[in-house]
């Protein structure tokens, strides 16, 4: 008697999503669903931040997983750290190393999708977007870099095939050609989809000119660790006597300079100091009076040579 088992259902196959929470991002795990593949959205927590979007948002976590490398948090901090220190292919404006940066986490998402059995690492770039990582010389240098496909489906059809396209594992004709700044195709494309999306809020830390000449010299004297990371894009920062200070402008700064070891508390009109070196409270007490509430402009003049 022949067996009259069922024929097995094919495996669903897989696909990574560096996400940043962002439109592009949030379309291209539509169009690789419509192609039968099996999400898995990868999302990068970085220092100074990209983005301000909700991560959640629209998302079904029961068609897609939603896994986070946090970047703040040692030990990808102190290899982040050294990128920022050390960039191999130039910054931006400001201490922006784009290119070292995606490189930093394209690399790690190919050591999960490998780990994970996962063929397809695919972003949400498009061709000519952002000048220092998205034009082709860059994506050309980058790639070069990996040793590995990166599959970018807004764009696909503006740049070289990838083997994931030649080997049929995905549709070619379905993926897009997106170029340049403009949003409107993202944004007509959001509409199709039902996609809700966040504006972001607001661009890397990084890029910024005078913000990235403090990182840069905090960098320098390894004052940024996991625990004082949430200080350096707050308050108004000063450098004395081998000791890094910290002034808060609100209530909010004064709460998380409150808990830190060494620090001055808020009090009637005084702002709330952290300072890096305890040897050094009597400077922070001469910061706080000229900081405090009140005409001290003579005062604060003298603090100008300090501040970073």
């Amino acid at each position: 008697m022949k067996s009259s088992s069922k024929p097995k259902t094919p495996k669903q196959k897989q696909a990574l999503v560096l996400y940043s929470g962002g439109l592009d991002s949030r379309l291209v795990i539509k169009i690789l669903q419509e192609q039968n593949f099996q999400i898995t959205a990868l999302h990068f927590n970085l220092p100074f931040g990209c983005s301000g979007c909700n991560l959640l948002e629209g998302l079904n976590a029961e068609e897609v997983k939603l896994k986070i490398f946090d970047v703040k948090s040692e030990p990808l901090l102190s290899e982040y750290l050294n990128i920022i220190k050390n960039p191999k292919h130039g910054t931006g404006t400001g201490i922006n190393p784009c290119k070292d940066c995606k490189i930093f986490m394209f690399k790690k998402a190919k050591e999960y999708a490998d780990k994970n059995k996962i063929k397809i690492i695919a972003t949400g770039e498009v061709i000519g977007q952002r000048p220092m990582s998205q034009i082709p010389s860059a994506m050309r240098t980058i790639d070069k870099q990996l040793g590995f496909e990166i599959l970018r489906p807004l764009c696909a059809k503006a740049i070289k095939e990838t083997s994931y396209e030649s080997s049929k594992l995905i549709d070619r004709n379905s993926l897009l050609s997106i170029s340049g700044r403009g949003r409107k195709e993202q944004m007509a494309l959001a509409e199709k989809y039902k996609i809700k999306y966040s504006t972001p809020g607001g661009g890397c830390f990084l890029c910024e000119k005078y913000p990235s000449i403090r990182l840069k010299h905090l960098l320098e004297k390894n004052l940024i660790t996991e625990s004082t990371l949430p200080l350096t894009i707050i308050g108004r920062h000063f450098y004395i006597n081998n000791t890094w200070l910290v002034v808060a402008r609100d209530e909010k700064e004064s709460d998380i300079i409150s808990s830190f070891k060494t620090y001055l508390p808020d009090d009637e009109g005084k702002p709330a100091i952290y300072f890096s070196n305890s040897s050094q409270k009597s400077e922070a007490l001469k910061l706080q009076d000229a900081y405090s509430t009140g005409d001290n402009f003579e005062k604060r003049n003298k603090f100008n040579k300090y501040k970073l």
